[in-house]
């Protein structure tokens, strides 16, 4: 979920030593990232429909630690590799998932079913930026844009809900649905950038 450098090296202080010790304990990277994404979406799952939404963040916001953990430990012990990768990445998705789904169930336990709507069409949303970038990318083509993407829709989502918990009202649908539009914004852009370069590309039938 920590994908910018700069908060990587900033808890790389904290994460290390705890890194070195579950390995010291036979714990492996993958069930590391196995145990964050199980632990997000049980949280994620249960606190967030009873609108429960400041603890359900702290824990979600906790078990962030984990997605810095594996990848420290996958480095530590040697084992960094594509498999790791695609794991991390596709668990994540179902972290997110579960986030963007006790939000929509939560909202609507609250009465609030157009906040809901815009949760899920969020939620839906951004699968779909996530299934261009890979989609293009099977095709030969780079797909790193858009103003909206995965960290800073977590981000956004955990602030809002949190302040939520706190007695703030109306921030967490405005945020959802702020959220919703640009991450359909988002896919535009993908869609768009891809074309663009796939018009580039000289077809055998362009050239006869």
């Amino acid at each position: 979920m920590l994908n910018n450098a700069a908060a990587r090296k900033a808890v790389s202080g904290a994460v290390d030593p705890l890194a070195r010790g579950l390995l010291r304990i036979g714990l492996s990277p993958d069930a590391v990232t196995v145990i964050g994404t199980v632990g997000t979406c049980a949280a994620a799952l249960w606190f967030f429909p009873r609108e429960q939404w400041v603890v359900g963040t702290l824990i979600i916001t906790a078990l962030v630690i984990s997605d810095l953990l594996d990848g420290t430990m996958a480095r530590m012990s040697g084992r960094s590799g594509p498999w790791g990768a695609f794991l991390d990445s596709t668990l994540d998705r179902v972290a997110d998932g579960a986030i963007f789904g006790g939000v929509v169930l939560g909202l609507a336990h609250a009465g609030d079913m157009l906040s809901a709507a815009a949760a899920l069409l969020a939620l839906v949303g951004g699968g779909v930026v996530s299934y261009a970038k890979a989609r293009a990318e099977s095709i030969g083509v780079e797909c790193n844009v858009g103003i909206a993407e995965r960290a800073e829709r977590i981000i956004v989502l955990l602030l809002a809900v949190f302040l939520t918990g706190l007695g703030v009202p109306y921030v967490l649908p405005v945020a959802v649905w702020l959220l919703a539009a640009l991450t359909w914004i988002t896919v535009g852009q993908r869609i768009l950038h891809v074309r663009r370069q796939l018009r580039t590309v000289a077809t055998p039938e362009d050239a006869a």
